[in-house]
């Protein structure tokens, strides 16, 4: 091999090297970003479905505190959403939605409450405690992929 083709062949070795790693590097991070977005993706979708199920079941149980007539249309919807909870939700969250559904549907059973009876209840108030605590967990402890 003559030695005029080694510095042509180190500048063409220099060249691929600098395509492919750039090629490689342009990969990983387009990669980092698809990865990133869908984790921001599923933490918005999440905490959507979250958002909506504490408002309907707070719209149910305070109608359930004053009213013995279950809107089952409405408890339907909020079971739609615990299904919804099953696919994207850890268990521990499905768990406590359920306990929720369940609060709800004993306080439709039980007496009507009113204005003078709130300082006994009143530890009973707020049923999405626990739901809440445990979908905050879940959110902050999303894994990213």
């Amino acid at each position: 091999m003559s030695t005029v083709y080694i510095p042509a062949l180190a500048a063409f070795g220099g060249s691929a090297f600098g395509a492919v790693s750039t090629i490689v590097s342009g990969w990983f991070s387009r990669r980092r970003r698809l990865r990133e977005r869908h984790h921001a993706r599923s933490f918005t979708k999440r905490e959507r479905l979250y958002r909506s199920f504490i408002e309907e079941a707070s719209r149910l149980y305070a109608d359930a505190l004053v009213s013995d007539k279950a809107e089952i249309p409405q408890l339907v919807n909020l079971y739609t959403l615990v299904g919804r909870m099953r696919i994207l939700s850890s268990d521990e969250v499905v768990q406590a939605a359920e306990l929720t559904g369940r609060l709800i549907i004993e306080t439709y059973l039980s007496p009507n409450r009113s204005f003078v009876d709130l300082p006994q209840f009143m530890e009973e108030m707020d049923p999405l405690r626990e739901f809440g605590e445990i979908c905050r967990c879940e959110l902050l402890n999303l894994p990213i992929r």
